[in-house]
């Protein structure tokens, strides 16, 4: 048993891996924000100052915790830098021993003209693990499968509209086809995997987990299925991706207050040329789900299967 700590642990994927932490019970978990939520909290949540790499590193050595998992999202500078921080902490610290980096989703393109500002930031805090005598890695997972259920699964994600506009029955596949594979993974997934990967003796710099495989044609099957309803489809071609256009479904304005609409075009027409170049798309050798086949995936079927009668 050692002290896992989880920064960032408050919100989205954070708080999914903190429950899946609480559930399996091996480790004692704790949790690091910005700032302690009000209210009464089930587990120990302490304020770091993302600014004051000394601060954290007393913070963590006070604690004992061995394992740092975070989970900032990191949309901007200030973000990266946070994390940038965190991990000197951590290797400053006397009882710090792993960490997994903050890179969720899919792994950064070999292309940079398909990198859009995460993958950046990513990159340079992997650069600053590459230099620390921590044991590290990154768990990628592909596309958040939560968001073609939601709002009728359980997620503590923010609703995300991509190629498959459910609720109003649109689609806009990236391509020509929409038959290129894409991994997906339901977060309640990927939190179990990540606490089976802390029994691991060693750890890979790059891990890979999924719940599901499926094209986007497949995903929107399903959804015409579930529905009842048939979809009004577009494609969106690489050359129109490679401008940073993609086709604006019903759902998207919704989205703007939190994804300005010039950011949401970027990342969607990145995400999609990800798809239609298989960045999206990992095989299942060497997968996670190869490490740990007792745990028991979602499919992408049952996830769209909620919107049945809505």
């Amino acid at each position: 048993m050692v002290v896992v700590a989880v920064v960032g642990g408050t919100g989205n994927v954070g708080k999914t891996i903190v429950d899946a932490l609480k559930i399996d019970g091996t480790h004692e978990v704790i949790v690091f924000g910005r700032k302690v939520p009000q209210g009464e909290l089930s587990i120990p949540t302490f304020a770091l100052d993302y600014k004051n790499i000394d601060q954290i590193t007393q913070t963590l050595d006070e604690h004992k915790v061995h394992t740092v998992i975070s989970t900032i999202v990191m949309y901007n500078p200030v973000a990266a830098q946070s994390e940038r921080n965190l991990i000197a902490a951590a290797t400053n610290s006397a009882t710090v021993k792993r960490f997994v980096q903050s890179n969720w989703g899919d792994k950064t393109p070999d292309d940079v003209s398909l990198r859009i500002a995460p993958n950046i930031f990513r990159e340079q805090s992997l650069e600053v693990l590459r230099k620390t005598d921590l044991e590290w890695t990154q768990i990628h997972n592909g596309l958040f499968l939560d968001y073609y259920g939601m709002p009728h699964v359980e997620s503590y994600l923010s609703p995300l509209v991509i190629f498959v506009d459910i609720a109003h029955r649109k689609a806009a596949i990236p391509g020509t086809t929409g038959d290129e594979m894409i991994n997906l993974t339901y977060t309640k997934d990927l939190a179990k995997f990540v606490v089976a990967t802390l029994s691991l003796e060693n750890w890979d710099e790059v891990m890979h987990v999924y719940s599901d495989q499926a094209s986007v044609k497949q995903i929107i099957q399903l959804a015409e299925e579930a529905t009842g309803d048939k979809f009004t489809i577009t494609y969106d071609s690489a050359e129109k991706l490679r401008n940073g256009e993609i086709t604006e479904l019903p759902s998207h304005p919704y989205l703007y207050e939190f994804f300005p609409k010039p950011l949401l075009a970027e990342i969607l027409s990145k995400f999609g040329l990800w798809a239609v170049t298989g960045i999206m798309y990992y095989p299942t050798k060497g997968s996670l789900n190869e490490k740990f086949p007792e745990i028991k995936t979602m499919s992408i079927k049952a996830i769209i299967g909620a919107w049945k009668g809505h």
